[in-house]
């Protein structure tokens, strides 16, 4: 499979809500650079993220453009999540189902045709100031 149809195929299972699709994507070594957090090695970790993700978010990506380079091995998606915040997470706001939309990206590392790296970029500002009103 081809990068760009590797990294539509990682988002077609995440708006489908088929994590486990998206985990059979990931090389065994992943790193998942999180947003304005740490760094998660390998998939146990990508696997309890997303169920946090989950219990906590109700998202679909819409507007998305995927690029990749000639090599094949480094990949990027822009698009817009549009959401709906269900349980409150740590430090965050009080979640009471507000809806948000956000404009988003991620970069990708490809290895041994799987995905090694995601790092996933948003206006954590914009995000908390869309659902405290």
């Amino acid at each position: 499979m081809d990068t760009k149809t590797l990294i539509a195929a990682y988002y077609d299972a995440f708006n489908a809500g088929r994590t486990d699709e998206m985990l059979a994507l990931l090389h065994d070594e992943v790193e998942h650079h999180v947003n304005e957090g740490g760094i998660r090695k390998g998939k146990a970790l990508f696997a309890d993220f997303n169920r946090h993700m989950t219990e906590s978010y109700k998202e679909t990506l819409t507007d998305m453009v995927i690029f990749a380079n000639e090599a094949g091995d480094r990949a990027a998606a822009e698009f817009v999540v549009n959401g709906t915040y269900l349980k409150t997470d740590e430090g965050l706001p009080e979640a009471k189902d507000q809806t948000y939309r956000l404009p988003a990206g991620t970069f990708f590392t490809i290895r041994d045709g799987k995905i090694a790296r995601v790092t996933t970029y948003y206006n954590l500002a914009d995000w908390t100031r869309q659902v405290s009103q």
